[in-house]
């Protein structure tokens, strides 16, 4: 069974920067993404990645602060997270989508397409 286990989470201060790992999945996997819980909010797209032709979609609030990669060697998602701002506070998750019948970068940006999820990583910037 696929589990998925982030790492690298942290407090920083602004300005700072982060790298988020995420560990578990196989080559199966159509999407990979990182999403976020900031209090008070619904769960959010960071960015996410198609995995078969290595597409990768992030979300406005992060484009050009935040990096989507893979590691296809060592089955590892990453998130480099640049120039970090307070209202990027929050849990992180990594998710991925196998057998979820999305065939596309379009469905991957969506969260209702992703059925395997990691207990998240807590990131605080002050």
């Amino acid at each position: 069974d696929v589990q998925l286990v982030e790492s690298g989470g942290g407090s920083v201060q602004p300005g700072g920067s982060l790298k988020l790992s995420c560990t578990g999945y196989t080559s199966s996997v159509v999407c990979m993404g990182w999403f976020r819980q900031i209090p008070g909010k619904e769960r959010e797209r960071v960015a996410t990645l198609y995995t078969p032709f290595g597409t990768y979609s992030t979300a406005d609030s992060v484009k050009d602060r935040f990096l989507i990669s893979q590691d296809t060697a060592k089955n590892t998602l990453y998130l480099q997270m640049n120039s970090l701002k307070p209202e990027d506070t929050g849990v992180y998750y990594c998710a991925a989508a196998r057998d979820s019948g999305c065939m596309s970068a379009g469905c991957c940006r969506t969260g209702a397409t992703y059925n395997i999820w990691g207990q998240g990583t807590q990131v605080t910037v002050s």
